[in-house]
């Protein structure tokens, strides 16, 4: 991929980040109204009728490669449903916007280390270094006085170890298919996965206290965020601006969603930031920056010897 393509997927994958970090407070103020798994189930569903919308309209034209598509949407839609709802659950347990922002941006860690073991992809030392500059930031952000590990916080570092497995998913599977559709298929993986645990454990104990809090716009506008602009826009985008980009990059670039979760919580929820905070959303843009600096590597040729000149031996091959 060259460098202009490179910085529009990367300028892609910021714009999804922008949208994930305000979810944080649509989930936040959502989860409690309709529940964890409700929240995610028609959050994805809705999601999945956008996508279907649109491919619907564009008339993709072409032989589509069904098994690739079905199985990395089946495969992204799992992993999908298991980090969301860790995520939901832990928000609607207490944790506060900003620190589950940050506690979800530990996949920058998990991907480098997953990409080396299971597909064997190179990452540049830059890559690296900034990996190194993320963990301070987060260290920053995080780590408080009265630091402790509650549940939601567990629940939160198994979020970001699925949504480290979901992105060297969609690494994966988006090569080889087209990245609306695959979004589309495993929206509904996910939504389909939700909607179990959901009728399970809170349609079934209490339908009409479920089916009262759908009934309110102050369900429905975090709801239609959500959905529209987090699901159908921000994982499109996701999908997209990762075809062809280092998984690495694309995890580090996708990390500064916790620097935005910060920022919604402060304008929309009046969370203020300490100084502390402010240089770790400083050390997070560093990292990212770091990591789009392209290295270029000219190994030293060896000079021919007069050997290597020679014909080759008659009868070899």
């Amino acid at each position: 991929m060259n460098t202009k393509k490179t910085v529009t997927h990367t300028l892609l994958l910021l714009l999804a980040t922008v949208i994930w970090g305000f979810a944080f407070v649509a989930q936040s103020k959502g989860g409690e109204l309709v529940g964890a798994y409700t929240f995610t189930a028609v959050r994805f569903w809705i999601a999945a009728g956008v996508l279907g919308i649109v491919i619907l309209v564009r008339h993709r034209k072409g032989p589509r490669q069904w098994k690739p598509l079905l199985l990395g949407g089946c495969v992204c839609g799992v992993l999908l449903a298991l980090a969301t709802n860790l995520q939901q659950l832990g928000l609607n347990m207490g944790s506060p916007v900003g620190k589950a922002g940050f506690i979800t941006a530990m996949y920058i860690v998990l991907v480098p280390i997953g990409a080396s073991i299971i597909f064997r992809k190179h990452s540049g030392w830059n890559v690296w270094v900034a990996v190194a500059v993320g963990i301070v930031s987060l260290y920053l952000l995080c780590m408080t006085d009265d630091w402790s590990f509650a549940t939601y916080d567990l629940l939160m570092l198994g979020c970001a170890l699925s949504f480290s497995f979901q992105i060297l998913s969609i690494d994966k599977f988006s090569a080889s298919t087209d990245p609306i559709e695959l979004t589309c298929v495993e929206f509904c993986v996910c939504g389909l996965v939700s909607t179990i645990p959901m009728l399970i454990f809170e349609l079934g104990p209490a339908p009409a206290a479920w089916t009262a809090s759908l009934s309110t716009w102050d369900a429905w506008i975090p709801l239609l965020y959500a959905a529209v602009l987090s699901g159908g826009v921000g994982y499109t985008l996701q999908t997209v601006g990762q075809k062809g980009i280092n998984p690495t990059i694309a995890s580090l670039v996708m990390s500064f969603e916790s620097v935005f979760s910060v920022l919604a919580g402060w304008i929309i929820l009046h969370q203020a930031l300490s100084p502390r905070e402010w240089i770790g959303c400083a050390l997070m843009m560093v990292a990212i920056i770091l990591a789009q600096i392209p290295l270029r590597y000219r190994r030293k040729e060896k000079p021919l010897e007069p050997d290597d000149l020679d014909e080759p031996d008659a009868g070899t091959e």
